[in-house]
């Protein structure tokens, strides 16, 4: 039984909201720059006489960040259900941004050697300790403050700061580079974003330092009703830990994908696959993101009025049926193929540069002009010895295919908004006050930071991979991914999850039928936790970490050691549970 809910105005709400909101916005912002300048970052910390092997060693110190934070929701979230949420996540800010100023003053790979990714790689996985603990701590702590009816609308101010937080990145790298040369800003100006960190965690912590203890958990202390082993009463009760692993396969799994599948992948899909203008990528989706925004909210109020279940299995639907045709026109909206070129108008400009070795480079620059306003920019690289020169490509579309882009980015942003403006009320209240911080957690960052944070990388490396094999849609098969978790979750959600808040519960027609199908469907899981384990090692971990490539290497160890044992081991587990009816429905509602 939940303790009586305290209760606070709107008023009263919105310094507590602002707190949360400001703190996960700055640790969003932290998390994200790193993210956003892989590439160049590539470049500064990793050896340059491979670009694409730097360029996959710097993802997969990026994916580092992203697999720790599950580890770092159980340790902030053991100390939150202890000492309180609040001085928790004060200690994840300044960590968060610590270390993010860190990386701004790390010295280049050709000053300090290997020491700079050892240095890149440990304060990226401080990064990912400390956000592991931001969003359950803030989530909680707001949910804690607000009245019952409203949890959803309250809450989704946190979602939404969170992906405003991806504008904020955008906007803070895009702002600085414009105002400086280019050699300036591949020289020293990229590190600026990440020292502006020094001065947001400082805003951060003033207004925090200020806030109240959540009254739920005060209430509780004072009580002695206190988790004393919030790890054990999360994962080795029987009770909890089936909750927690419905949390995952019925939520997080999904909604993790929707997330990162329509802000990065899809930044990394219009400028490493499109080859669209980095600077104009970046503005399309800070207006169409920007744009969207007030969804998050929209979707939050709706939900504590039709309940959060319906608004977020629509999410995932939605995703499911909707990503792959907003892909495709994407795709067909820059595609030079389906544009007219104006022969007569290209213009080509060669010149040469004296490298180190007293060798000439060549740069040829070829600008070709299309009937709608499209520019395309080659550039060849070459010098004496070189057979196959260096040749990269920058795609500027015209104003037209511009606000047909922002508009398909708002689709997606629909979509994002609908699976996340209700997930953090959701998930709180799956879970008894006394180890909600450390029990939805734990959920949260398997679903968002393994699976969801893995998207851009493994749906980056599908493409390639299609690529390579002349695959006529190749384009589209990095959304496989997405689209076979966010159909698990679907399925799960729709079938297993209820509504956690009593007076939005109806009663279940035929519950002793879909108990049956429950117990039934037990059978598919365990049987799909198999099939996960055999494909993950068998079929596509093993044979890819022995092709001798630095990309499949990667590819190959997330696979095998991190993604197969999750998802194999969860399901059979979920489905072990639900074939004992575990999950099964009561029948005097």
């Amino acid at each position: 039984m939940q303790p009586t809910q305290h209760h606070n105005s709107a008023k009263s709400l919105v310094p507590i909201i602002a707190a949360s909101t400001v703190g996960a916005l700055f640790e969003f912002y932290d998390f994200y720059i790193f993210g956003s300048l892989a590439t160049i970052i590539s470049t500064k910390f990793f050896p340059t006489g491979n670009p694409t092997a730097a360029f996959l060693a710097t993802l997969a110190t990026f994916a580092a960040g992203m697999l720790i934070r599950p580890f770092g929701a159980l340790f902030f979230g053991r100390l939150g259900d202890l000492i309180g949420r609040k001085y928790t996540f004060m200690v994840t800010i300044v960590l968060m941004g610590g270390a993010t100023f860190a990386i701004g003053l790390i010295p280049a790979y050709q000053t300090i050697g290997f020491w700079a990714p050892i240095i890149v790689l440990t304060l990226r996985l401080l990064q990912g300790l400390a956000i592991g603990g931001e969003f359950g701590g803030a989530a909680t702590f707001v949910a804690e403050h607000s009245p019952v009816n409203k949890r959803g609308f309250w809450t989704s101010w946190i979602t939404f700061t969170g992906g405003f937080g991806v504008v904020v990145a955008f906007g803070v790298i895009m702002a600085t580079k414009n105002s400086m040369s280019i050699s300036s800003w591949e020289s020293w100006g990229w590190r600026i974003p990440f020292l502006l960190s020094s001065v947001l965690v400082v805003v951060s912590v003033i207004i925090r330092k200020n806030m109240s203890e959540s009254p739920l958990f005060a209430k509780a202390k004072a009580e002695g009703k206190t988790s004393r082993n919030p790890l054990k009463d999360s994962f080795g009760n029987k009770e909890n830990l089936k909750v927690v692993l419905l949390a995952i396969f019925g939520l997080t799994l999904g909604i993790g994908v929707v997330g990162y599948s329509s802000t990065f992948f899809l930044q990394s899909f219009l400028v490493k696959f499109m080859f669209v203008d980095y600077d104009q990528a970046n503005q399309l989706l800070i207006i169409g993101l920007t744009c969207g925004a007030p969804l998050y909210m929209f979707f939050g109020w709706l939900s504590d009025r039709v309940g959060k279940k319906p608004i977020l299995m629509m999410g995932l639907f939605l995703g499911i049926v909707g990503f792959r045709p907003v892909f495709d026109q994407i795709y067909q909206t820059v595609d030079l193929q389906k544009k007219v070129e104006n022969k007569s108008a290209m213009t080509i400009n060669v010149k040469q540069q004296s490298l180190p070795n007293k060798e000439l480079l060549t740069i040829t620059t070829t600008q070709h002009f299309y009937a709608d306003g499209t520019l395309l920019a080659e550039v060849k690289k070459q010098t004496p010895r070189i057979i196959n020169p260096d040749i990269s490509k920058v795609i500027k579309i015209s104003p037209p295919d511009e606000r047909k882009l922002v508009f398909l980015v708002f689709l997606l942003v629909i979509v994002v908004a609908m699976a996340h403006g209700a997930s953090a009320a959701y998930l709180v209240e799956m879970f008894p006050l006394k180890i909600r911080y450390t029990s939805m957690s734990l959920p949260y960052h398997i679903g968002f930071g393994i699976f969801g944070g893995m998207a851009p990388v493994i749906s980056a490396y599908l493409i390639a991979k299609a690529h390579e094999d002349h695959s006529p849609d190749y384009y589209l098969t990095g959304l496989n991914y997405a689209i076979i978790l966010m159909s698990i979750s679907l399925v799960i959600g729709i079938l297993y999850l209820r509504e956690n808040n009593e007076e939005q519960v109806s009663r279940i027609k035929n519950p002793a039928k879909k108990n049956r199908l429950k117990r039934v469907l037990g059978f598919v899981w365990i049987l799909l936790g198999l099939i996960f384990a055999y494909l993950g090692i068998v079929e596509l971990g093993i044979p890819k970490m022995g092709t001798g490539k630095p990309d499949d290497l990667i590819f190959g160890i997330i696979v095998v050691f991190v993604l197969t044992p999750i998802i194999a081991i969860g399901l059979f587990t979920f489905g072990r549970y639900a074939l004992q009816g575990e999950y099964d429905d009561k029948t005097d509602l």
